[in-house]
């Protein structure tokens, strides 16, 4: 089944995990990654890769000596996911995204560079939401970045609360638009 096809079915299943009815384009991918300092990232994570189009690009610009955690909650994305990537600088993880912290420790990793979020945040309950946020704060660095795509306004107060400043930018070459929003966790 292609990887569209794919996509189109998880969203109709899973409504509330799947945000969209097509994988992100190339063009929201780069926005994502535009801000992203890859030569001095050494812990990046990646939240509901789903088809892989984002995590495909990362690894592309992680540093050598990198990590990269990649946590996929969807089965059939995840199962697909652990096909098709193959690099030791990768881990798969199947599991919650409010379980960063968790997974840090036991990979032997303190905190993490950068977060890279695809995960659908208007779909989710009030408190999920706010779990996801804070477990992604807590796992930065100081200065440490989280980048999140949505196709809508509806989070930016959500994330407001947690890193306070938060920047915007738009992505009309997407089906549908995007919003990428850039936060940064205060240095100490």
């Amino acid at each position: 089944m292609s990887s569209k096809r794919s996509f189109l079915k998880q969203f109709w299943k899973e409504k509330k995990m799947v945000g969209s009815m097509t994988p992100s384009s190339r063009f929201l991918a780069s926005k994502m990654l535009e801000n992203v300092d890859f030569s001095s990232s050494r812990v990046v994570i990646e939240l509901g890769p789903g088809t892989g189009v984002f995590t495909e690009k990362i690894i592309e610009k992680l540093h050598p000596e990198a990590r990269l955690l990649v946590f996929e909650l969807n089965d059939l994305f995840f199962d697909a996911l652990s096909k098709k990537i193959i690099d030791p600088r990768v881990i798969l993880i199947h599991d919650s995204a409010e379980k960063i912290s968790e997974h840090l420790k036991l990979n032997g990793l303190n905190s993490a560079d950068v977060v890279i979020s695809s995960l659908p945040l208007a779909n989710f309950p009030e408190d999920l939401k706010d779990h996801i946020l804070e477990s992604a704060y807590n796992s930065l660095e100081s200065g440490g970045k989280y980048i999140q795509f949505q196709y809508s306004l509806m989070s930016k107060k959500n994330l407001e609360k947690v890193f306070g400043k938060v920047s915007i930018a738009f992505t009309p070459l997407n089906f549908p638009p995007a919003f990428v929003y850039t936060c940064q966790r205060n240095e100490n």
